[in-house]
């Protein structure tokens, strides 16, 4: 995918590889310890209002704040999450091979913030690309002696939940990554029972520019209660698919017009990833894309991740592809994602394909068995994009439980679905 700007901070340096001299020369070199102390580091980015760029928005100056008070006798780890188990998603991996030193920064300045001499920056495995972009980033840092925490590589299994704050930890601690029962949360006790900060890669970089700038710098794009810039990846039906860097707050409709605008009249965009909703064609158009304004709309931000649908798609075939995926992808240990997933994704298949009245009462009945049963949100996110096609494709809906599936199950399908390997 391309990547295009509309607000340059994250991608200033453009659109190559970004080596440490070109990175100091646009946004200056690391603040100091003496200047840039974890007091100062937790209380700038209070005030500039940055909230997690991974999917939860939470905000980042309490979550450190949190961290370093839990932390004061024990230490603190740091995790970087750049797993992006997204499908759809390219913006954590597009920042990481362009702009790895904006994270490694963002990284030494959160252990800065809150009391760690260890960090570990998860990938997924198999990029190897990926892995090299970051052992050349981290060996430009050591020749320079700009470490001042100890930065490892983790490689992650490619499976939905592995990138899963919990399963991180289990993972570092030497178990699967597969998502552990809470609490105690990672903040709490983490990697080597000591107090964990997660956070999404984006979300480090920005803390990074923040810190370096100021807060009222890093307000001065987005609006006031979604300050700063994020990183998108618009998909589907567009004429230039890619990850664009936004000011916060933009319309819908100035989305999909960066992204060079639809191909074809829309029926609805798929808003939030995976876990997030759909929201029909209109709704969207009009919606600000922050994550106050998309939850307001009933969808999510999620890790900025959009899909345009054609007018002419089947939502219901193409939300079914994907909650077939999501429950193949669970964790498997739990009731509402060993039973619970499979027979919604059964439900909703059946809707999709043969038709029949009996799907949306299926799905009714046994959404409250799945919905906050879990050790993850794994199956409330499943649930969610579900519930929000039985909303937002009411009308198919109908045309399927009374006259069999529509026209749209003969187009290709818009929304990605891994391969199984």
């Amino acid at each position: 995918m391309s990547v295009m700007n509309t607000t340059q901070r994250l991608t200033a340096t453009g659109g190559d590889y970004a080596d440490l001299a070109a990175h100091v020369r646009c946004h200056g070199p690391l603040p100091v310890a003496g200047a840039a102390d974890a007091a100062h580091i937790i209380d700038t980015v209070e005030a500039a209002g940055l909230t997690g760029r991974g999917g939860a928005a939470f905000p980042t100056g309490r979550k450190l704040r949190t961290v370093a008070g839990n932390a004061r006798r024990s230490g603190a780890v740091v995790i970087a999450n750049g797993c992006e188990g997204e499908p759809a998603s390219a913006k954590d991996r597009s920042l990481l091979l362009k702009a790895p030193h904006l994270i490694l920064d963002g990284i030494t300045l959160a252990a800065r913030a809150v009391g760690a001499e260890r960090a570990y920056l998860c990938v997924h495995e198999g990029q190897d690309d990926l892995r090299n972009t970051l052992r050349r980033a981290l060996s430009e840092r050591e020749a320079a002696a700009l470490p001042d925490v100890d930065v490892a590589v983790v490689e992650v299994p490619n499976r939905y939940v592995a990138s899963e704050e919990s399963s991180l930890v289990h993972l570092l601690n030497g178990g699967p990554a597969l998502p552990l029962s809470t609490p105690p949360r990672p903040f709490e006790r983490g990697v080597r029972s000591r107090p964990t900060l997660v956070d999404n890669v984006e979300t480090l970089a920005q803390l990074a520019l923040a810190v370096r700038h100021g807060a009222a710098w890093f307000r001065a794009a987005g609006t006031p209660d979604a300050p700063g810039t994020a990183l998108v990846t618009v998909a589907g039906a567009v004429a230039a698919p890619g990850v664009y860097e936004i000011g916060l707050g933009i319309s819908g409709a100035d989305l999909l017009a960066l992204a060079g605008g639809a191909t074809e009249p829309l029926g609805a965009v798929l808003a939030g990833g995976y876990f997030g909703a759909w929201m029909r064609a209109d709704r969207f158009a009009a919606a600000p894309i922050s994550p106050h304004g998309l939850h307001a709309a009933g969808a999510a931000m999620g890790a900025g991740i959009f899909l345009a649908l054609p007018a002419t798609s089947c939502g219901l075939a193409e939300t079914a592809r994907v909650a077939r995926y999501l429950a193949d992808q669970s964790a498997k240990q739990c009731g509402p994602c060993l039973n619970g997933l499979p027979a919604l994704a059964d439900a909703l298949a059946a809707l999709a394909v043969r038709g029949g009245g009996r799907g949306p009462g299926t799905i009714a009945a046994l959404s409250p068995y799945v919905v906050g049963r879990g050790a993850c949100h794994h199956p409330d996110g499943a649930v969610r994009l579900i519930n929000s096609a039985l909303t937002e494709f009411a009308d198919d809906v109908r045309t399927h439980s009374q006259s069999g599936p529509c026209q749209g199950l003969r187009r290709t399908p818009i929304l990605p679905i891994p391969a199984k390997v």
